[in-house]
């Protein structure tokens, strides 16, 4: 962990680029905490992807410090913002999971992955932009995962070249590694099937989006707009997947700048609207056992 940067604009500029976008929208403090809440986060996520040897022995140490060491950088990040550090241990068993081949059997399973990966770090945005109401916690967890989702469909091919499936067994059956590895074959059977899977899993996307979105009643009123715009951001990503169409998308797609300031005007404008807007919560998974911490 000593390589481990504490910064609260540079990693997120250079590889959280929707993110950054909305971050301009927010409170200058929270603004601040939230890009150091992603600089720790791309650490860990960097070193489980990046590198070619398996990462849990040390990610299994890191668990052991942040319980132990209270003088760890991480864990006065998480006292200073009242984040209790088993919502940031569920985040790291999460990369643990990525350590090996991982192949999603169910949705109830892709639900759990994005809770340990993405909704922990919607639990603690939470604590950095004040959020202070228990309702509010479901939501911000649903939101992570609304996003987390869009990641898994934007990021098929990506996926698969490290060995790993997050769509559904359930979803793709008699789809392999190889399937989804091939770019030769593009207009194949196989390739009908993932593409309705993204498909499904851009959908479902959307139910945890809206359930995240009827919890903005709670965010402090000055944090709200930002939220409200990285999501819209994300789920545009969704939904350039969509208008796709039928087809497996190898390459990762993007949002132009363009394509984000729309999103942000219109944004605004039902931003203006949502008190008019019946945004409620349904409930659509399990509950996470530290969900309330």
């Amino acid at each position: 962990m000593e390589n481990l940067n504490l910064n609260s604009t540079i990693d997120l500029k250079r590889h959280g680029k929707s993110f950054y976008w909305a971050s301009f929208f927010l409170p200058k403090k929270a603004k601040k905490n939230a890009g150091i809440l992603y600089s720790i986060c791309r650490y860990f996520d960097d070193i489980a992807d990046n590198n070619n040897q398996n990462k849990t022995e040390y990610l299994e140490n890191t668990i052991r410090d942040i319980k132990k060491n209270k003088s760890n950088k991480i864990n006065i990040f998480l006292q200073k913002n009242k984040i209790d550090n088993h919502i940031f241990v569920d985040l790291i068993e999460g990369l643990i999971l990525d350590q090996k081949e991982i192949t999603i059997q169910s949705k109830e399973e892709l639900i759990n992955y994005s809770y340990h990966v993405a909704g922990t770090v919607g639990l603690m945005m939470s604590k950095i932009i004040g959020v202070k109401d228990k309702k509010a916690l479901r939501s911000a967890i649903d939101l992570g995962i609304g996003m987390q989702l869009t990641n898994i469909a934007r990021d098929v091919f990506e996926d698969a070249q490290m060995k790993r499936i997050y769509l559904p067994a359930t979803w793709i059956p008699k789809i392999t590694l190889t399937d989804l590895n091939n770019i030769n074959n593009k207009n194949s059977q196989e390739d009908k099937i993932i593409s309705s899977a993204i498909h499904k899993i851009i959908n479902l996307s959307e139910t945890f989006y809206k359930n995240g979105f009827a919890g903005l009643k709670y965010i402090p009123f000055s944090s709200r707009l930002g939220i409200f715009i990285a999501a819209n951001i994300y789920r545009g990503i969704g939904n350039k997947i969509k208008n796709k169409k039928k087809k497996y998308i190898r390459e990762r797609i993007y949002l132009s700048y363009f394509e984000k300031s729309l999103i942000t005007i219109r944004t605004i404008f039902v931003f203006i609207l949502i008190p008019f807007i019946n945004y409620r919560y349904q409930t659509i998974r399990n509950s996470f056992p530290n969900e309330n911490l």
